[in-house]
């Protein structure tokens, strides 16, 4: 299975994502590269850069500890986990999941549960969105997608 894959199994879905991975760290090479051209060959001030350079540090440390983020989707329970953080919710507790796209195109999963309380899952850990919709609707859970909404 690739990084950041999803492996559907026979009776849910299992997903795991690392941090450690091919186009994050591209994405800091690129951006490492464009702000050492900016200072050296335009002339840029070096605060300008060591700013601008300060937005790419969560991506390193993230890569330099390698974090892991998943989720699983079994018969019985949804659980995911990022970092030190993980949770888990009993199906039977869960009324809809909510997949909303968002404006910059990535979609965002909602739990919502039958006491109508709403869990957002982590965007990391959330698996792509077809394969979870597909994963969820095989277990019997209702989905509800929405698209381009600016207040949730």
């Amino acid at each position: 299975m690739s990084p950041g894959a999803a492996d559907p199994m026979e009776d849910g879905l299992h997903f795991r994502r690392s941090a450690r991975n091919r186009s994050t760290l591209i994405t800091l090479a690129v951006i490492w590269l464009v702000l050492l051209t900016l200072l050296l060959f335009l002339e840029a001030a070096w605060w300008i850069i060591a700013f601008l350079g300060a937005f790419t540090l969560p991506a390193l440390w993230d890569v330099v500890r390698d974090t892991q983020s998943g989720l699983e989707l079994s018969a019985y329970t949804l659980s995911w986990f990022t970092g030190r953080r993980s949770a888990e919710i009993a199906l039977e507790d869960i009324d809809h999941m909510r997949l909303d796209t968002r404006l910059d195109f990535s979609v965002r999963a909602t739990a919502v549960l039958k006491t109508g309380r709403k869990i957002r899952l982590p965007f990391e850990c959330t698996p792509p969105h077809q394969a979870f919709e597909d994963a969820l609707t095989a277990q019997g859970l209702k989905v509800r997608r929405t698209h381009f909404q600016l207040r949730q």
